[in-house]
């Protein structure tokens, strides 16, 4: 009995228990690329985009094998796979890449099967021993059977005739050397990779996530309004009706995007009055985003400003025009909102029985309350929330600016964009998260389509460059498409305070060329500048009052934002957000920076003067060997904002930038093959 528990404990262990045993298997498939944090959350395109996947796979020995990826929409069957062949690139380090465009507005998930490939080593072997005079009689037996249990595999197929005709032309061959010739023709080859043995083949770990949104995630150019303020009667609030009148200047500007402050009942009780003060004033309209009184709440329309219908209205005729609405919705109440009343066990109370209402010490924000995202409530507070979000989208609104999200439960937003958007894959969800780096990276991945960034607060070329070069190049770019804005309802910057005129117009250029997609706050354009004492806020902001405008005041820059957009426009190269790269320039206040589509069709290089108060001169390096241009070439060179245009040699060219008259260029280049003396143009 003793003898045979030892035979028992040493008997040879089977595949299936080393299974246990080891963690690798006899086929590596590593460093998978893209993939965010092990596959957890998904990698973001737009439609039209290709994927390409980057791998390392590998065996031992010197063995081939073959490798595809694997690409399907997320409510495919599991079996409905569509599959690339992936090509080894790089031998040497067993990099293997393939590409597949996705052409739909939808989740996709991919993942990379690979196998051996005997056919493929066969294939090399005899062809260096035919090379070497070597007698292949044993390696034409063996391919032999290699073609014979692919028929097997094909048979019903209509791949029937082609086997047979393959192995017809082999017995006719009159020797050796003849059939190894017919096995090693392309309809052999085509053939045998059409039915390779896969019943070892090793999938990858994981299945991995791509989230295709509309191509709008990644270029656009937003205008951001506030409905009350676009009316022409200082003491009261403009209406949809006032806002529609104002849609066709904006998109004559060239903005697609047209970004509503919250529309929603505003709280009557702990309003805040002009400039932020604790107490209201009569007839003063309060912040908006203190959300939900008497009126109603997340699903009402203020009524100053009209009705659902009215909205409805206002949607349609942006879409008339060619854009979209953006809706700010912010996850908090006024005091008086209707779920205090309904749903009180959704709130926090202190231990006097008062609510507590939001703080950051030493900031009060009496007029707003905040939800409890977790309790016993929490599903029933979570499906109201969802359906704020659906409801809008059901009046035609696709685009969500979401106010505050670091301040949220990052699961929750997981589940509310994931839950939106398998409904409704064309929503665009933009989070507003000035805060650590790390949780607006996290609110990226979790699913938000779009992103404020720091950029509000990069002034100079070196800090400018640094933070540019890791949104666009570094791993953030998989999941991350910043939305750059100049100023928010928030936020005046110091350097636009200071700069005046100029300053908006370097900021403006900055935002609407670095970034595929930048936004601008109405009043920008007027140069609306006067901050409060000491601080990075507007000084009489509309947030707590009503404003009217001029919208033609003299010292504006409409036809400058115009031209900007007509330039975005008709230059695809500036549609993109990754091929952005950073140039020489001899001067420091002097940034230099170009753009490609990836075929060269559309080259756009940029300059821009960061001072706004002195002109300067600088000599701009061209990086003309990636451009195909020899040194002693001819390449056109069109100054889009002017329409100057010469004709240069040479890669380093001087430009001087004024601040005040042309604090920025814009150069499309074009490669010269012949050059036309008796061309005017140039």
């Amino acid at each position: 009995m003793a003898h045979a528990e030892t035979g028992e404990h040493h008997r040879i262990a089977t595949p299936e228990k080393l299974a246990g045993a080891v963690r690798s298997r006899s086929i590596v498939i590593q460093n998978v690329r893209p993939e965010v944090d092990g596959g957890r959350y998904a990698v973001k395109r737009e439609v039209g985009d290709a994927l390409t996947v980057d791998a390392e796979i590998f065996k031992d020995g010197h063995a081939k094998i073959a490798a595809v990826l694997k690409v399907k929409r997320y409510t495919d069957a599991a079996d409905q796979w569509t599959e690339l062949p992936m090509e080894l690139v790089n031998p040497g380090l067993d990099a293997w890449r393939a590409s597949i465009v996705l052409p739909e507005n939808t989740r996709y998930v991919y993942t990379i099967e690979a196998w051996d490939d005997p056919w493929a080593t066969w294939e090399h072997d005899i062809g260096k021993k035919i090379e070497a005079g070597q007698d292949v009689n044993l390696e034409v037996i063996e391919g032999r059977k290699l073609i014979d249990e692919a028929k097997a595999r094909a048979a019903g197929t209509v791949d029937d005739d082609g086997f047979r005709m393959l192995i017809e032309r082999m017995e006719a061959a009159p020797d050796t050397i003849g059939k190894a010739e017919v096995m090693r023709s392309a309809q052999a080859h085509d053939l045998m990779n059409r039915w390779p043995d896969r019943s070892r083949a090793i999938a990858y770990d994981r299945e991995l996530e791509v989230m295709v949104d509309p191509v709008r995630a990644r270029y656009a150019a937003w205008y951001e309004m506030a409905p009350r303020s676009q009316g022409t009667d200082p003491n009261k609030s403009a209406t949809f009706d006032d806002c529609i009148k104002r849609l066709p200047e904006i998109r004559e500007m060239g903005f697609d995007v047209v970004y509503l402050l919250p529309i929603h009942p505003i709280g009557k009780v702990n309003r805040k009055g002009k400039n932020n003060s604790v107490t209201a004033e009569p007839g003063e309209p309060g912040s908006p985003y203190a959300i939900g009184s008497d009126e109603g709440g997340h699903k009402a329309v203020h009524p100053e400003l009209g009705t659902e219908e009215d909205f409805r209205r206002f949607v349609a005729e942006a879409k008339k025009l060619g854009m979209e609405v953006a809706m700010d919705i912010a996850v908090q109440c006024a005091p008086d909102h209707p779920w205090i009343k309904e749903h009180p066990d959704w709130f926090e109370f202190r231990p006097d029985g008062t609510i507590r209402y939001a703080e950051n010490p030493p900031k009060k924000y009496q007029d707003i309350v905040n939800v409890n995202f977790y309790g016993g409530h929490q599903m029933e507070l979570w499906e109201e929330l969802r359906t704020v979000f659906e409801h809008w989208v059901d009046c035609g609104v696709t685009i969500f600016r979401v106010d505050n999200p670091h301040t949220k439960p990052v699961p929750f937003w997981e589940w509310v964009i994931r839950q939106v958007k398998d409904k409704h894959p064309e929503v665009i969800f933009l989070s507003e998260a000035f805060t650590r780096p790390t949780m607006l990276h996290m609110l990226a991945k979790v699913g938000f389509s779009q992103s404020y960034t720091y950029f509000t607060w990069r002034n100079f070329r070196h800090e400018l460059e640094m933070y540019l070069t890791e949104l666009t190049q570094g791993p953030g770019k998989e999941y991350l498409r910043p939305n750059f804005f100049p100023t928010t309802p928030d936020i005046l910057p110091e350097f636009l305070q200071r700069g005046g005129r100029p300053a908006h117009m370097i900021r403006l250029v900055l935002a609407a060329t670095t970034s595929s997609v930048y936004g601008m706050y109405n009043g920008y354009e007027l140069i609306e500048n006067t901050p409060v004492p000491g601080k990075e806020e507007f000084l009489d902001s509309e947030k707590y009052q009503y404003k009217v405008r001029d919208w033609d005041a003299p010292g504006n820059i409409k036809d400058y934002v115009t031209e900007l957009n007509e330039i975005r426009a008709e230059n695809p190269a500036l549609h993109e957000l990754e091929n952005l790269r950073f140039h020489g320039s001899s001067d420091q206040n002097v940034i230099f920076y170009g753009k490609r589509t990836f075929d060269d069709s559309n080259m756009i290089f940029v300059a821009v003067n960061l001072d706004p108060f002195e002109p300067h001169s600088s000599i701009l390096s061209f990086p003309l060997e990636e451009l195909g241009i020899g040194p002693e070439d001819a390449f056109a060179v069109e100054e889009l904002f002017s329409g100057t245009r010469r004709l240069w040699h040479g890669a380093d060219h001087e430009v001087t930038l004024d601040p005040q008259d042309n604090p920025a260029m814009i150069f499309r280049i074009t490669r010269w093959k012949q050059v036309d003396y008796y061309n005017p143009s140039y």
